[in-house]
């Protein structure tokens, strides 16, 4: 026995629908972006294929290595799991626009001081991860491993190793990711 699979066997049509476009503003690193997507595009699609922003990585396109973590609206996200026309008009910020002109960002700077990577895939989602999660402790956002949820945030190395842990690298880069992050966390801190 034979089976074929025939798309004119569906039977309320849906098998036979063209892709849908959609028009689409995206302020991405500070500048405004008009493109026209397929709705069923990915935002780290869009960003790497549209926009030619290709220092978000794609890792395993499923959401569970962080290469693809971007910062929409001062949050981080993972790229591959949401789709670009959810963020019509919001902001985004890639690794792309971390650094201001020539002058990295503090965490940039962090990692090539502390050698938080290897290879490097990871770094970019890293270093915008590492972002957030530093906003997120500063406006008191506990984690899963926070006891005292009425004190201010401490960033130990559990605290910062639970909060990256969505963030994988290959290398094994962890203990100096944690000293980078550290380092930020501790300039940031001071007066």
């Amino acid at each position: 026995m034979k089976f074929e699979h025939r798309t004119d066997d569906v039977g309320d049509g849906v098998g036979r629908l063209p892709p849908e476009r959609m028009q689409l503003q995206l302020q991405v690193n500070g500048q405004p972006h008009r493109l026209e997507v397929d709705t069923r595009t990915t935002l780290l699609d869009a960003l790497r294929e549209n926009l030619c922003m290709t220092g978000t990585k794609k890792g395993c396109d499923h959401g569970q290595c962080g290469a693809c973590t971007v910062l929409v609206e001062g949050r981080r996200i993972n790229a591959c799991l949401t789709l670009a026309v959810m963020h019509e008009g919001q902001s985004v910020i890639t690794i792309e626009g971390m650094a201001q002109g020539e002058t990295l960002h503090p965490l940039q700077q962090a990692f090539l001081e502390r050698d938080g990577f290897q290879c490097g895939y990871c770094t970019p989602g890293q270093i915008c991860s590492a972002a957030g999660m530093l906003a997120e402790a500063k406006a008191g956002m506990p984690s899963h491993i926070t006891r005292d949820l009425g004190a201010s945030v401490t960033l130990t190395d559990a605290e910062i190793r639970e909060r990256m842990s969505g963030n994988l690298c290959r290398c094994s880069a962890y203990p100096n990711i944690v000293a980078a992050i550290k380092d930020v966390a501790g300039a940031e801190a001071r007066p």
